[in-house]
């Protein structure tokens, strides 16, 4: 790992605030591996023996309904871990891991790290913090997507990109508009027409690029719970 690698993962919620000789212990001799879009890292009912920080890309977690559907979990971008939680709930991955965009990826061994946690519980209160943080990440998630019309919840997604300094933006959409409708719970349909409807507001699209002239526009649109 590179230092650019390593100023990231100890930027992460699970690895914040630890010494850099006690990330190094973690790490061991573990390093990063690229991954093409479709990739799936695991799926739902393997042997949860190792856990994932994103170095780069993005990573879905979804499960498979009786249905055949897929019911996304969650989303995760650079910055960000994943599945060290299933290395300690029955040690089975209870969702699939699939790469939808191209992604560097840091896999820890569960063994490694069990017993780097023996040796230093500050890592077990990390990670409790981490799950804690996710769990309310959830709960958001759910609150923005029920309690919030289609507009609202485009809105509000394309706002959780932006930086928050007000002015125009210009943003790429990280995957694919089908994936993210999914996320929000629409139909891509439904997408596509919000994305027309915010032209109204001056915010417009090319491709997979979202232009738009004042954040603080968005921001009050994301917000205004009477917008049709």
């Amino acid at each position: 790992m590179d230092r650019q690698d390593f100023e990231l993962l100890s930027q992460t919620r699970l690895f914040r605030g630890l010494p850099q000789d006690m990330l190094q212990r973690l790490v061991g001799n573990e390093a990063p591996r690229k991954y093409q879009k479709g990739h799936l890292l695991f799926q739902q009912g393997d042997q949860a023996d190792h856990f994932y920080v994103i170095l780069s890309g993005w990573v879905k977690l979804f499960r498979l309904m009786p249905t055949g559907e897929e019911a996304i979990v969650h989303i995760f971008a650079a910055g960000e871990t994943f599945a060290e939680a299933a290395m300690f709930a029955g040690h089975k991955y209870p969702v699939t891991a699939e790469i939808v965009a191209d992604a560097r990826l840091l896999s820890i061994n569960s063994n490694h790290f069990e017993k780097q946690i023996a040796e230093s519980p500050k890592i077990a209160l990390a990670m409790l913090a981490t799950t804690a943080e996710r769990l309310k990440q959830l709960v958001t998630e759910v609150e923005q997507v029920k309690g919030r019309n289609s507009l609202e919840r485009v809105a509000f997604f394309l706002l959780s990109m932006c930086s928050k300094e007000p002015g125009p933006t210009v943003l790429e959409l990280p995957y694919e508009k089908s994936l993210i409708a999914s996320r929000l719970n629409i139909k891509p349909e439904s997408f596509s027409r919000v994305l027309n409807k915010l032209r109204h507001y001056g915010i417009t699209s090319k491709k997979n690029q979202i232009i738009i002239p004042d954040v603080e526009q968005l921001r009050q649109l994301a917000m205004d719970n009477d917008s049709t």
